[in-house]
């Protein structure tokens, strides 16, 4: 701003990634650069360029200069006249620059720092503090982030760093138009029940500039559905909306292939035109792809337990929800293309995911991002952006979020994958446990404020726009009970209503009882370190240690290096190893076996959980563990690392999200197993149980239960044994000698993964003798087979090539026998010597 740097940058960007491209900074992620950078983000910084305008601007009734998105407050200026000003990232601005562009223009974009732009606004808002005011210390980040609609992590998380970013990060075009102009195109299909039939509702936002009204034809045509009609409209002058209603006949209905979320059925879309033929201006022809799905959240009394069902229903079909909690993939959105968003997405498809949650404090995702998810059938949770805060409602403000929430809502509302609208994150949590310490005297006010913003202004403008999906005010939420109660509801964690946010570092994870019996697990968690490959990138030699400044940076959660020390601890050794590099490396290996057993443990409950009321809990539909991905290379709750390496957790993952699962646990003594199910049919399996002792590769014995059902769509009891019994039946069993293994297997190759059972904690495992482990790597095609030998059992059995892009078939595994075959699949050309130099094979006693 002040002309001391002046560089060449690229649009869509911002100032960190441009001053990166000329070499003027480091990269940003290194060491502790997200603190010696501040400085960037504390300037204001203009972009400015000359422009030639390719067509003759005396031929055009209006021209606009339209901003995809701008980050976020600014002042826009052409020719030095100022056009309008910028103040939400989240919006898109179009500006009216008929009267001032000529044949060559000067355009500036002059930023203000997001940092003092949301202290001034804070310090001007009189009427009462608006917490929280600063994020902990331990995030080392920005303050009054509640204060400007900006990314909201950007200021800092407990995952993430704080790089407010300046910028214009999305297009800018300049669109020129007579008579009349389309700016919105949404599709929204709806079953008629009565008249067994689908119809399609298509609405277009049109600015028209004639003085008088456009008339014309619109035709619909959807080939693979022989569907064609047309309308006679009159656009009205200004900018206004026409609706049609494209009817499916009930011959054609029933040929409708439905979207299905990923496991459940296809995701076929149709290919459509719409055609716009006016008296005036030119022809406009829109090709888009019509998907036909219903949802609805049914929330319900059931039988033998006090408050009410939470689940989604599409095309009519319970789903039990599966997945997990989306955070932005990068602190700096222009470097998160449309490959980044594919690998991590495909990687939640991969590991039977049918669900992401599209979390509050990030951004809308881009397009690309929905147009994947439609694709591959991911169910998106889509939160609005505001997250572990309360909000202003003054007048400008709540113009903006309304600005905000319409554009977003007509941008989105056509994809199939977004099953939900959620107000926000955790905000009626924060009211209902009064995190700020609100006197008692004052909370009427900030209750006033929380449902003048989301349920007066989002929510009505949501029900204007979009009559096709549900909507929750913020999660977690009671539903229907928290409406009830003024949409703030007492104890919004109650298991008999809504969704549940649960996390506990304190007592066993291992334990399945401490785990609520919630209708919806919406978030839950446990932290873990990145690969050594991850951190390597980032870090220096003198950093690689637990217990370096480096670890302790990178660590934004308050204590959350020694929580997962107490974690681990619990179960297995800690590491002792006195090259203090290997026992990083130990550490790191630790903390993921750790985060996996734990997830695996929770989610497999939840699993469990959904067929049965228990002291009037259960029926839980839907598990979203926290977090899918990472927005750098730190300690996190999250199953991908930056860059999209599979941590542990994401190979769990794969078997506990398995359509067709065994699930174990102890209860007094007793060990029941579940068969859980996503089939849409009911199956007779056998269930094999096998038990060995540590010390052998031979099982001490093995147990077939023949003609067992698993329901379809449910979890049912299969099995159970007291474990006394079954250490006797097993002779030389005891408690921590042994260890259970058990998979169901059908007729026609139909078979759940092999599930475990351990009877003890590891470290007081009795007779596991070090393995020794060898793997030869062979090439089939585009794909790399390993193949694994080990000389005994071995837990957690890690296989790790470094940086060479790519995941594994199966990974983290309990080895019970003496061969394992591996696929290796790469994201990008390597071959069987790089993948022989880089292999580390790691298994539980490797750690000293």
């Amino acid at each position: 701003g002040n002309g001391s740097v002046s560089l060449r940058a690229e649009v869509p960007g911002c100032v960190h990634t441009a001053l990166l491209c000329r070499g003027l900074i480091q990269d940003p992620y290194y060491r502790f650069n997200d603190v010696m950078y501040r400085w960037i983000s504390l300037d204001n910084w203009t972009y400015s360029r000359t422009f030639k305008t390719p067509f003759d601007v005396r031929k055009w009734q209006k021209v606009n200069l339209v901003f995809e998105g701008v980050d976020t407050v600014a002042q826009i200026l052409l020719n030095n006249v100022t056009v309008g000003r910028t103040d939400n990232m989240f919006n898109r601005y179009s500006f009216d620059i008929t009267s001032v562009i000529q044949e060559v223009n000067f355009v500036e974009v002059r930023f203000l720092s997001a940092v003092s732009y949301a202290a001034e606004q804070s310090r001007c808002h009189k009427a009462h503090s608006i917490p929280p005011a600063c994020p902990p210390p331990v995030q080392k980040g920005e303050c009054h982030v509640n204060f400007i609609r900006k990314e909201q992590c950007s200021f800092s998380w407990d995952w993430g760093p704080s790089f407010p970013t300046q910028g214009i990060w999305k297009d800018v075009r300049i669109e020129a138009y007579n008579h009349y102009h389309l700016i919105y195109f949404s599709l929204t299909p709806f079953f008629v029940k009565s008249a067994q039939q689908w119809c399609l509702e298509v609405e277009s936002i049109f600015d028209v500039v004639s003085s008088k009204p456009v008339a014309g034809l619109v035709t619909v045509n959807i080939p693979k559905l022989k569907t064609q009609q047309t309308f006679s409209v009159r656009l009205q002058p200004g900018e206004g909306s026409i609706v049609l209603h494209v009817n499916i006949n009930k011959v054609r209905s029933s040929a409708v292939e439905a979207w299905w979320p990923n496991g459940h059925g296809k995701q076929t879309g149709y290919n459509m035109t719409t055609t716009f033929m006016m008296e005036e201006g030119c022809q406009i022809e829109k090709f888009s792809k019509v998907y036909f799905r219903t949802v609805e959240l049914v929330q319900e009394p059931i039988p033998g337990s006090p408050g009410l069902s939470f689940y989604f229903r599409l095309n009519g079909r319970p789903i039990f929800i599966k997945g997990s909690n989306w955070i932005p993939a990068d602190s700096f959105q222009d470097r998160v293309t449309s490959d980044t968003l594919r690998l991590l997405l495909k990687s939640a498809a991969d590991a039977n995911m049918n669900a992401l949650r599209v979390w509050g404090g990030g951004v809308y995702e881009q397009d690309e991002f929905y147009d994947i998810c439609d694709e591959i059938g991911i169910m998106i949770w889509q939160d609005f952006m505001f997250a572990c805060a309360l909000y202003p409602t003054d007048q400008n403000y709540l113009e903006s979020v309304r600005a905000e929430v319409s554009h977003q809502v007509r941008r989105l509302k056509s994809h199939p994958s977004i099953i939900l609208w959620s107000g926000n994150n955790e905000n009626e949590a924060a009211l209902a446990s009064n995190w700020f310490s609100i006197p008692y005297a004052d909370i009427g006010v900030y209750i006033k404020d929380y449902v003048t913003l989301y349920v007066k202004n989002i929510r009505e403008i949501v029900l204007t726009e979009d009559k096709s999906r549900p909507f929750v005010a913020s999660s977690p939420t009671n539903g229907l009970e928290s409406v009830k109660q003024g949409w703030l509801s007492q104890n919004p964690y109650d298991t008999h209503y809504g969704d549940t946010h649960f996390y506990d570092y304190k007592s066993d994870c291992w334990n399945w009882t401490v785990y609520p019996k919630t209708r919806f697990a919406s978030e839950y968690g446990f932290q873990s370190w990145p690969s050594f490959s991850t951190i390597e990138k980032v870090s220096s030699p003198e950093d690689w240690s637990y217990t370096s400044n480096f670890s302790l940076h990178r660590q934004h959660h308050e204590g959350g290096n020694i929580q997962m020390l107490q974690e681990i601890g619990r179960h297995f050794k800690l590491p002792q190893s006195p090259d203090p590099v290997k026992q990083f490396k130990d550490m790191i290996y630790l903390t993921q076996v750790m985060q996996a057993q734990c997830i695996k443990t929770e989610t497999e409950f939840y699993r469990f959980s959904q067929s049965e009321i228990i002291n009037g809990e259960g029926h839980t539909m839907g598990a979203l563990y926290w977090q899918l991905n990472d927005i750098w290379q730190a300690p996190s709750w999250a199953s991908l690392e930056y860059g999209g390496k599979w941590k542990l957790l994401h190979y769990f993952a794969q078997n506990f999200f398995a359509p067709l699962l065994p699930v174990a646990f102890e209860d007094k003594g007793v060990l029941h197993i579940y068969g859980v199910s996503d089939l849409h049919v009911d199956h007779r399996l056998t269930l094999r149980v096998i038990v060995h002792t540590w010390s052998s590769l031979e099982p001490v014995c093995t147990l077939a239960t023949e003609g067992v059902t698993v329901k379809a769509q449910s979890a049912v009891p299969i099995y159970k044994e007291s474990i006394s019994d079954l250490l006797e039946r097993c002779r030389s069993c005891t408690r921590k000698s042994c260890v259970i293994t058990f998979c169901l297997v059908g007729e026609d190759g139909l078979q759940s993964p092999t599930n475990h059972y351990f009877l003890s904690s590891l470290k007081d495992a009795v007779g596991l003798e070090k393995a020794h482990l060898s793997a030869s790597v062979s090439q089939q095609d585009d794909i790399y087979v390993f193949v694994l030998q080990t000389t005994a059992i071995a837990p957690f059995v890690s296989l790790d090539v470094g940086s060479i892009k790519g995941r594994f078939s199966d990974n983290g595994f309990l080895m019970t026998e003496k061969k394992k075959m591996v696929v290796f699949y790469p994201w990008e050309p390597t071959s069987v010597e790089e993948l022989e130099s880089s292999l580390i094979l790691t298994s539980l006693l490797d750690v000293v």
